[in-house]
């Protein structure tokens, strides 16, 4: 299992702040965010495995943590 976390305005979003997801096939990233609770995630989200920010790319494994985060601005 995937344990997903979704910070800030994605708990609304998706509708939970943490929640355990298989894990998918292939093992990537990209493939864990192709799943339907995940569908609303904006295409700009700041994605995070095991506490270091990542590329959809990037592989997982059975026990890892991802993290959603929303882009951070300032002026």
């Amino acid at each position: 299992m995937i344990q997903v976390q979704a910070f800030a305005r994605y708990r609304g979003l998706l509708g939970f702040q943490a929640e355990a997801f298989p894990l998918p096939e292939p093992p990537t990233l990209e493939a864990l965010l192709a799943h339907p609770r995940l569908a609303p995630l904006p295409a700009d989200a700041l994605l995070a495995v095991n506490q270091s920010f990542a590329p959809r790319t990037a592989p997982l494994r059975d026990g890892d943590e991802v993290a959603l985060m929303p882009p951070v601005s300032g002026g």
